[in-house]
């Protein structure tokens, strides 16, 4: 069934042209990525399709009861409301009915004797079942849980930008909608985050119709692409990797017949030089299909954004981190780190929101002191520190002005001296565009000239700080490919799991209590090791306390042999820990099916666990018996 139809649709401001006829039509079984490089007109486009901005021209058809929920990268909050009311937007049917529903049980407590009352709770409950109220509700704490917000009546004015922007995504997830639009999702998400965002996505029956820049993501949620380039939109059937083939492909095929259209029109230009007498009727014709053939060019993508590597020379010394500590707001992130940073580090340091990773990546810059321990700097070491917020931006000032701040010019690996001006054209930037203001950028523009700004400070050691969030894949592509020829080190944190697994060789890892723990390899090659050692320890003989290895040794020696209770235990303990096993096995089943369920979910998790306690002791329980017929048995060869 088809959802949604956008035809010929153009936008545009001032003299810039975002798209230009564009269609598309949105089944219902569509999970649809949009791509491109910043500035093209992404997000607005998403803002046509639903409904809160107008195309200039072009028309999109809806279809009947088709409704819409909207995600977008900058949603309104209000500030008074707390998490619950603003997941249900304030105002929705289900929130007014849950708003009644705690006064009416509040004031039925004061006076219980009151059948009025009674009633009245009676007929909400009713409602609340007629509108699926309770279900909606125990969904909304099941996905807040999973998003990391598990304070359902704190106050929106107290939540940081991120917990706001998981608030928002809550919303649009629980909403039932035909089309659901999400713009940007997994910025500011954690990687454990993410992987529970992909496989709810996943399950989630409807049309998605989204923006990001996660290309590990759109690989494993999508099954169409969508591209915006030079004002068009090209459709790709298929992930992200099916994407990539067909796209190059198509610029094969365009390159081809350009060259194809020219070879034609060189040998006309020919023809028409020696002379060409314009009396004849078939003289008329050829000089008429020169000039059609120089008219109709096929507008082959120039757009290749580049990255020279602009660095200073590094020294042997870089950065030595010895025994730092550090706490904020009496939380310890950091406890007695240690590190030396080699001039070819690719470190990637990940763990939960708010664990203290940009918290290490300011130290080491030297904008935040820790608490014990010391950073030294080697004396030609120059940090060049890509922030998560564009801080640094002037929005008042011009985009070349903006750069020149910088240097007017810079000297690149290979020699050549480039201006700014020319290295703001290999970032995209137009000569017009470099007059433009700041402020009139989009923000995946800013994002682009802050780096740029970065990168012309020379820097021989780079600290990014969520370099992802809101680059586009173009120019992740190339930062990835400038970083594999920048001669100096490179500290990122980052959730991008492609961008690691591209850039990085080494990962610090936050595992909680100021706990830093160093792995080697990318980022798969760390969830590698992480699954490899809790199968180790799974495996591994549970360790006793000592006292009643004491007594069991004591025991052994004494007795080598069963008493009744301990025979019938071994005969059964294999049947016991199967039977426990397959309960667990059913209860996982359960827990999948229910998870929008937020109280049986909880209630099958407090089942999971007792069953758990109960197959580790099992455990236990058969190495001891195992290990005492051992003994039993070799004392009777003895």
């Amino acid at each position: 069934m088809n959802v949604l139809s956008i035809e010929n649709i153009s936008k545009g401001y001032s003299d810039k042209t975002l798209f230009e006829n564009v269609s598309l039509g949105i089944g219902d079984g569509d999970k649809i990525g949009l791509i491109g490089i910043n500035g093209t007109g992404k997000s607005t486009l998403l803002k046509i399709i639903a409904g809160v901005e107008t195309a200039d021209t072009g028309k999109i058809i809806v279809g009947n009861r088709v409704s819409i929920e909207y995600l977008s990268q900058l949603p309104d909050f209000d500030e008074s409301a707390n998490v619950i009311e603003q997941v249900f937007k304030g105002s929705s049917p289900v929130m007014q009915l849950l708003r009644e529903y705690e006064e009416a049980v509040e004031k039925l407590s004061e006076s219980p004797e009151d059948t009025e009352l009674q009633r009245a709770l009676t007929n909400l409950n009713g409602k609340m079942d007629s509108m699926n109220a309770w279900q909606i509700e125990s969904e909304a704490k099941t996905v807040l849980t999973k998003l990391g917000i598990t304070d359902f009546k704190a106050r929106i004015a107290e939540l940081s930008g991120g917990q706001k922007k998981r608030i928002a995504l809550a919303s649009s997830l629980i909403m039932p909608s035909d089309l659901l639009i999400l713009d940007e999702p997994t910025n500011h998400m954690d990687n454990d985050t993410i992987s529970w965002l992909e496989q709810y996505l996943n399950k989630r029956k409807g049309a998605l119709l989204m923006i990001t820049h996660d290309r590990y993501f759109l690989d494993r949620v999508t099954n169409r692409i969508i591209e915006l380039d030079n004002s068009t939109l090209y459709s790709y059937q298929g992930n992200y990797s099916i994407f990539l083939e067909k796209k190059l492909e198509r610029e094969e095929l365009e390159q081809a017949n350009e060259r194809k259209r020219q070879n034609i029109l060189r040998k006309e230009l020919a023809w028409i030089r020696r002379g060409a007498k314009a009396r004849s009727t078939k003289q008329k014709a050829r000089i008429q299909r020169f000039e059609e053939l120089s008219s109709d060019g096929i507008e082959v993508s120039s757009d290749k954004l580049e990255m020279n590597s602009v660095a200073t020379r590094l020294g042997k010394k870089v950065v030595e981190i010895q025994n730092i500590s550090k706490s904020l707001s009496g939380k310890r992130l950091i406890e007695d780190f240690s590190y030396i940073v080699v001039r070819d580090d690719r470190v990637g340091i990940v763990g939960p929101n708010g664990s203290g990773k940009s918290t290490l990546l300011n130290m080491i810059a030297g904008r935040l002191n820790p608490d014990g321990g010391n950073i030294d700097i080697g004396e030609t070491v120059n940090i060049g520190y890509f922030s998560q917020e564009n801080t640094e931006l002037n929005e008042e000032l011009r985009v070349i002005e903006y750069i020149k701040e910088i240097a007017e010019y810079v000297l690149l690996a290979n020699g050549d001296r480039i201006s700014a001006s020319q290295m703001l054209e290999k970032f995209l930037f137009s000569p017009a565009l470099q007059w433009t203001p700041i402020s009139k950028l989009s923000g995946g523009e800013k994002r682009r000239l802050y780096l740029l700004r970065v990168l012309m400070g020379a820097p021989n050691v780079l600290l990014l700080d969520e370099p992802t969030n809101d680059l586009d894949i173009q120019t992740l592509t190339i930062l990835e490919d400038y970083l594999d020829d920048f001669s100096g080190a490179v500290i990122v944190v980052s959730h991008d799991r492609y961008f690691l697994d591209r850039v990085t060789d080494k990962i610090f890892a936050f595992e909680g209590k100021g706990i830093i723990k160093q792995y080697t390899g990318n980022y798969s090659d760390y969830i590698e090791e992480i699954k490899e050692n809790a199968e180790d320890q799974i495996k591994e003989k549970p360790k006793q306390d000592k006292k009643d290895n004491k007594e069991e040794e004591k025991k052994k020696n004494k007795t080598l042999k069963f008493t009744f209770k301990e025979q019938k235990e071994y005969a059964e303990i294999d049947d016991n820990i199967e039977k426990v096993e397959n309960q667990i096995a059913d209860l996982e089943t359960q827990i999948e099916g229910t998870a929008s369920d937020y109280e049986v979910l909880q209630k099958l998790l407090g089942e999971k666990e007792q069953l758990e306690n109960q197959l580790e002791y099992l455990m236990e329980r058969w190495t001891y018996l195992n290990e005492l017929a051992e003994e039993i048995e070799k004392s009777k060869i003895k």
